[in-house]
């Protein structure tokens, strides 16, 4: 009997380990998510502030669908952005 609550105890103690270990990491990727959404918010917004300086008709804008594309895909999601918008002009 002594055995199956030692091993039990054990199993729990891995499993509790295991739930710790992935909590971490999701809440590191959604730190990760939001610090490119940030970053990607202020590229976008220097960007179409500079592109019109050079005669760049080419702007994206900041909304919840370019900050989503941002923050999961971080800069190749801004190149997308600013392609996709490039394309659509001509």
């Amino acid at each position: 009997m002594l055995n199956q609550e030692s091993i039990l105890a054990i199993a729990g103690v891995c499993a509790l380990v295991l739930l710790i270990g992935s909590a971490g990491k999701q809440i590191q990727r959604v730190i990760s998510f939001f610090l490119r959404a940030v970053v990607g918010a202020l590229g976008i917004y220097c960007m179409d502030l500079l592109l019109p300086l050079l005669h760049i008709s080419v702007g994206v804008g900041i909304n919840l669908f370019n900050l989503l594309v941002v923050g999961i895909l971080g800069l190749p999601g801004f190149g997308l952005l600013y392609a996709v918008s490039a394309v659509k002009i001509l």
